[in-house]
């Protein structure tokens, strides 16, 4: 035979696209439009439909970018529609292209009941299934006018990400409003011709069943009269079901599709268009529910629930209804999709506690896995966590986004820090935006890596990032696709089911160790500085809120502001969303985000001091409140006490154009451009900084990525350097028991302060920096070469840190070239070592360099600004602190000390001395004190151990104790554990994390 296949495929295409189509909707009338304008922010949906609204021109232009117009949509349906369905069809101005980045709205009754949303891949709402005829409709459209700013020409630079900055001219035009009679046959016919023609493009070439599918769609498309397609589209379906009808062969990978819509919970859009994005999305899947038999929705993230619920109460009462039908599904157990690298442990537990805390009280469940498809790499501490959290599983897919590595598993068991293992899957579709394409459906069965043992990979089914959901053309496919000859078998199903059955099909998983890093979107440790700093601050903050309220409420009788932190806590969560700390969010987003920590500083100071008032009292001496676990300046940790200042001195000396700074520990050489050209430890005389460099060295590098600005910086970066090495002005003083050295520097624009401090019996010499950023495109780091021959560096991470090899070996290593740190990065060589600590930085890099007369030499660098333009032009421009400090001789153990002590400062008033509450022995770190979140009184002690070690002490409750129980970390309480008088007898693995509760007498 003649090779008739291009032939066939482009008549069906075309058939499908210019006739097919179109004539799903087969008669039309136009209904009349008013509109209203809104000058300001978004109404309530009730205020929306009692405004007086003024005659629309359809066909005009409407919605300036962030505005929200009300639309009032009436018509009658015509007589002759009686007995069909009927449904309003609106094109507010969409580019299908752009679902979820332009404009969007919702549809009521006069009544108030949210039928339906529209946007670029949903431009209908129902009206009728079965016209009486005469049928008076009459309904509002809030419609919601966000710019697109991920435009066809990506990442340019706009300031239409901040309402203060936007244009005010109307950015759509509305097209039409019509009500039109859909035609459920050419609508059928249409996903048969879909499926088929994309199932073939899959297909051998030269396969049977490619050709049978052909032949088929061939002949329907003969049958099919295009003047006439309503009336002959039956026939058409007809020729077709025999191909259709074929079954998928016995060992065809199954697909478990989940309805999905990936919302951010900001980006693009702010926080409160989030919250009409939320509302618009569920109405549509509550209505897609209700329209089949077996569709399941699955959202994450209990902060959106809480949105509806608050702001949309009546598209929640669905939402509510469909979950206690088992259709919508609570997933992830998540205050928000967060962030998981930059998140302390304690806020890590917080997003557990309060997401599985909201759906276990609206809903009556929890969530057993980890729903997380979208985040920027993963913590190695987060299988312990996870599981004791009381998960069973982890789902994500963005590692897929590698630049280098493909990953090798896609269902295997991820093993953290602590040795704690989670059964892990990736879809082998590599998207949580499915469309069931039959693209993507044969790349799941092709890609999937675990096909010798398991049946199948989950797919996340719907238009996301912006919302929009899944659609009734994505359930038609999937109902075509559930047992089809030359496919992969799809089926809704809950997740949960999904990984009982990959556990009984994998009782064995392979195993990957550490974390999961992303070989993409490193910049997302640097970008937006105070929105790190903010998120740094404020988490700290909460756990000292929660430490010395807890004190109060057990010693002074205080009541407990459960309501106050609970709320705090649930905005600095909502902050570690995945989009925005990483600081790659619109500019309105992280104006919000900063305004935002400030009022939580604020309120969680407020908090610190009743309660240290309350414990210490009218006494006369002048105490020091010590917030970290370990004792400093003779204060024990967790309590209050006078201060013992480090014994000895520090010397400042001058030689040959340098200062010498000096104390019973160190020795520090500052050469006249500011930089430490030596750090000594006295104890040892071993010299830290490398021979012939210098420390504290300011680079300037070029930052232009290939696209992703905010998220991204490429290796070649390191290719252009500019060291800034020019000082206005050196200054040196001795105050306070200190030397302090203060150094000035202009560049291009800009201009740093530098205060270098060395105080009595300390081996850190703090650094305080300012810098007024004017920059574009450019990244500045600060290198501190070290005469250390490390093999790998100790990165703080959640509970403990992480290794990572200094060496490129392989191409994985060469991948991790800006990797992420907590309070230190530490490197060593047997019996020395040296640590960097911050107070708000998160990225890092280091580099290993070779010297056959000095040996090797580490350089460690922290990443401090950036200035990227898209999505928000004016990244970091201003002013900026850095708080970091060089610690020289250090072990894991100081460096720990030393980043606990930098993040959490002392607090000076007069009173009487505070015993510590809860303390530990050492080589155990108490990370929190808390009153439980179910307000029963019981107090929450969260212990772990940080070096790597196996360590035996105690825990120390200094209050009667009724009873102790271990907990898990969202305080579920277990085993009974023995506590006489308080004292608990802790045995913990390395890296190990538990958590008590802690009854208490009387």
């Amino acid at each position: 035979m003649h090779d008739d296949i291009p032939l066939t495929t482009g008549r069906a295409a075309r058939v499908l696209t210019e006739r097919i189509r179109p004539a799903i909707h087969s008669h039309r009338t136009p209904v009349d439009v008013s509109w209203r304008e809104l000058p300001g922010e978004p109404i309530a949906p009730a205020e929306g439909r009692a405004l007086d609204f003024s005659p629309f021109e359809v066909g005009s232009l409407w919605g300036p970018a962030w505005g929200t117009t009300w639309f009032h949509l009436a018509a009658t349906v015509p007589a002759e529609w009686a007995g069909r369905r009927v449904e309003l069809l609106v094109d507010l101005g969409f580019d299908q292209n752009m679902t979820g980045f332009q404009c969007e709205g919702l549809v009521y009754t006069a009544d108030g009941e949210p039928l339906k949303s529209l946007n670029p891949r949903n431009q209908w709402v129902p009206v009728t299934d079965h016209a009486d005829g005469d049928e008076t409709v009459d309904l509002y459209l809030e419609a919601a006018s966000n710019p697109v700013l991920l435009d066809y020409h990506p990442f340019l630079p706009t300031q239409e990400g901040d309402v203060r900055t936007s244009s005010p001219k109307r950015l759509y035009t509305f097209r039409h409003a019509d009500l039109a009679v859909f035609e459920p046959e050419v609508h059928e016919l249409s996903l048969d011709v879909e499926v088929l023609l994309e199932l073939q493009a899959e297909l051998p070439e030269s396969s049977p069943r490619r050709m049978r599918i052909l032949q088929a769609l061939d002949d329907a498309l003969d049958v099919l009269d295009l003047q006439r397609i309503p009336e002959t589209a039956p026939d058409a379906r007809a020729a077709l079901a025999p191909a259709l009808a074929s079954p998928a062969e016995a060992s065809a990978h199954v697909v478990s599709a989940v309805g999905h819509a990936h919302i951010d919970s900001a980006w693009l859009w702010p926080v409160r268009e989030t919250i009409r994005k939320v509302a618009r999305t569920t109405s549509t899947m509550t209505e897609l529910i209700g329209q089949t038999d077996d569709f399941l929705y699955g959202m994450s993230s209990a902060q959106q629930y809480a949105w509806i619920k608050e702001h949309r109460p009546e598209v929640y009462a669905k939402v509510k209804a469909a979950v206690a039908d088992g259709r919508f599904l609570p997933l992830g157990g998540m205050w928000v999709e967060s962030d998981t690298v930059m998140p302390t442990g304690e806020a890590i537990a917080r997003q557990f506690l309060y997401g599985q805390q909201f759906f276990e009280q609206e809903f009556g469940v929890r969530s057993a896995g980890v729903w997380l498809p979208d985040s920027f790499g993963y913590s190695p501490a987060l299988p312990q966590l996870m599981r004791r959290a009381g998960f069973d599983w982890f789902f994500t897919q963005k590692i897929s986004w590698n630049q280098v590595n493909k990953f090798p598993h896609h269902t295997f068991a991820w093993e953290g820090i602590d040795g704690s293992r989670m059964f892990t899957h990736f879809p082998s579709m590599d998207t949580y935006n499915s469309q069931l394409s039959g693209m993507e459906v044969a790349k799941a069965s092709r890609q999937f890596r675990e096909s010798r043992v398991a049946t199948g990979s989950i797919a996340p089914v719907g238009w996301g990032d912006g919302g929009g959901g899944t659609t009734r053309e994505m359930t038609g496919k999937a109902e075509r696709l559930a047992d089809l000859e030359g496919s992969a078998r799809v089926r809704w199903e809950h997740p949960d089911v999904f990984f009982e059955r990959a556990k009984s099909e994998m009782p064995k998983p392979p195993v990957w160790v550490g974390e999961l890093y992303l070989e993409l979107h490193r910049a997302t440790l640097t970008s937006q500085h105070k929105t790190k700093q903010g998120n740094r601050l404020t988490e700290h903050l909460l756990v000292e809120a929660e430490l010395w309220s807890a004190t109060a409420a057990v010693r002074a009788d205080l009541t407990y502001p459960h309501d106050e932190l609970d709320a705090l806590w649930k905005q600095v969560l909502l902050l570690q969303f995945h989009d925005i700390l990483p600081g790659t969010s619109i500019a309105w987003v992280h104006r919000e985000a900063v305004e935002q920590y400030a009022r939580v500083a604020a309120e969680a100071t407020a908090i610190i001091d009743r309660a240290q008032v309350a414990l210490a009292g009218e006494g006369p001496e002048r105490i020091v409140f010590n917030a970290s676990p370990l004792l400093r300046d003779g204060v024990a940790g967790h309590s209050a006490a006078v201060a013992v200042p480090a014994t000895g001195t520090v010397s400042l000396t001058q030689a040959d154009g340098t200062l010498v700074l000096e104390n019973d520990l160190v020795r520090v050489t500052v050469s006249d451009e500011g930089l430490i050209t030596s750090a000594v430890d006295l104890a040892t005389g071993r010299e830290s900084v490398a021979a012939g460099q210098e420390a504290n060295l300011l680079q300037l590098h070029q930052d232009f990525p290939n696209m992703w600005d905010a998220w991204d910086v490429d290796r070649y970066y390191r290719n252009r350097v500019e060291d800034l090495r020019e000082v206005d002005t050196l200054d040196h003083e001795t105050r306070d028991g200190a030397v302090h050295v203060r150094i000035e520097r202009s560049f291009s624009a800009s201009r740093v302060v530098q205060e270098l401090v060395l105080r009595p019996g300390s081996r850190t010499v703090e650094i305080t920096q300012t810098t007024d950023w004017h920059e574009t495109e450019k990244f500045l780091k600060i290198a501190f070469p070290l005469a250390i021959q490390a093999e790998h560096t100790s990165a703080e991470t959640q509970f403990g840190y992480a290794k990572r090899v200094t060496h490129t070996n392989t191409s994985w290593e060469v991948a991790k070239f800006e990797t992420s740190m907590h309070r230190f990065v530490h490197v060593s060589e047997p019996g020395f070592g040296a640590a960097l600590v911050t107070d708000s930085t998160y990225g890092y890099d280091v580099t290993r360099d070779a010297d056959p007369e000095t040996g090797v030499t580490t350089t460690l660098r922290l990443s401090l600004l950036r200035a990227p333009r898209f999505p928000d032009p004016e990244t970091d421009q201003g002013e900026h602190t850095h708080r970091y400090g060089f610690v020289v001789g250090a072990s894991t153990a100081d460096a720990t000390e030393a980043g606990l002590a930098l993040n959490l400062p002392a607090r000076e008033r007069t009173g009487s001395p505070v015993e510590a509450l809860v303390s530990a022995t050492d080589g155990i770190v108490v990370s929190g004190v808390k009153l439980a979140a179910d307000r029963s009184g019981d107090l929450v002690v969260r212990v772990y151990e940080p070096d790597g070690r196996r360590v035996t002490g105690t825990v120390q409750v200094a209050a009667p104790v009724a009873a102790v129980h271990e907990a898990s970390l969202i305080e579920d309480v277990a085993a009974e554990v023995s506590a006489p008088g308080g004292e608990i007898a802790v045995e913990l693995t390395p890296f190990e994390v538990r958590t008590y509760r802690v009854r208490l007498a009387g």
